[in-house]
């Protein structure tokens, strides 16, 4: 049977990384890179005897997630968030393929539900949003971009049916201090990339998103926390372009 190695970046998961932990904890190795936890992470992670932890200063989503699979033993990799669980039915499913004595599949796309305000997203684009998490690293491992990585394989990729679940955010303080990292990080690539602001586009671009998010995207089935998801996922995407017009400001002389 082939080996598994489960890796994990950190940063002061102490409240949800044990859930995850639970939930792999049949892996033949879990990799986690810390990147300076000051609560206790990585206590919890040595209560687990197949837990090895690495602490580096983050690089990036891309680079500190590539980092962790290079730091692993085994080929086949799964690629887990500290805030995410594994299903026993996709525990079961990967072990059935990793019982294959001829994988000739690169990789496999893993479905992903969100669970946001304790309710599972039974609608919706974060309903079972297929990611490649999966892989076996000789055939690739992660780009190196700094927000919204991914992995990068040279083979066939195969589906999973079971899912992870992703609780994402403790509580909406917490959503709102990721929102506003990960809008400034969006803001700087968009500089990079000499992309230009358009007040108008943005203006009306914000009600047209929500509506795209509430009703076409059916988050109104997932009841108030829906609601809540679709009106944050709408700003989220004008402030990270009000950030570049602000940047864009300071740039005159």
């Amino acid at each position: 049977m082939n080996k598994l190695s489960v890796t994990i970046i950190a940063l002061n998961e102490e409240e949800r990384i044990r859930v995850a932990l639970e939930s792999v904890r049949w892996a033949d190795e879990i990799i986690v890179v810390d990147s300076g936890s000051t609560d206790n992470t990585l206590g919890i992670c040595k209560e687990y005897p197949n837990c090895k932890t690495f602490v580096q200063p983050f690089l990036g989503y891309g680079m500190q997630k590539r980092l962790a699979v290079e730091k692993a033993s085994n080929d086949w990799i799964l690629s887990l968030d500290a805030d995410e669980v594994v299903t026993e039915g996709l525990q079961k499913e990967i072990i059935s393929v990793l019982s294959s004595e001829n994988i000739t599949t690169a990789g496999y796309l893993v479905p992903i539900t969100l669970i946001f305000m304790q309710k599972v997203f039974k609608y919706g684009c974060e309903h079972k949003q297929r990611h490649l998490r999966f892989f076996n690293r000789n055939r690739g491992n992660f780009n190196t971009l700094k927000i919204h990585e991914g992995v990068i394989l040279d083979g066939a990729i195969g589906k999973l049916r079971n899912e992870i679940l992703h609780n994402s955010f403790i509580d909406i303080h917490e959503y709102f201090q990721k929102f506003n990292d990960y809008t400034t990080i969006c803001r700087d690539e968009s500089l990079k990339k000499g992309k230009h602001f358009s007040k108008t586009k943005n203006i009306i671009r914000f009600p047209f998103e929500f509506i795209k998010q509430y009703f076409i995207r059916l988050n109104f089935l997932n009841g108030y926390p829906g609601f809540v998801w679709s009106l944050f996922s709408a700003l989220y995407i004008f402030v990270k372009h009000a950030k570049l017009y602000e940047s864009s400001l300071k740039a005159k002389p």
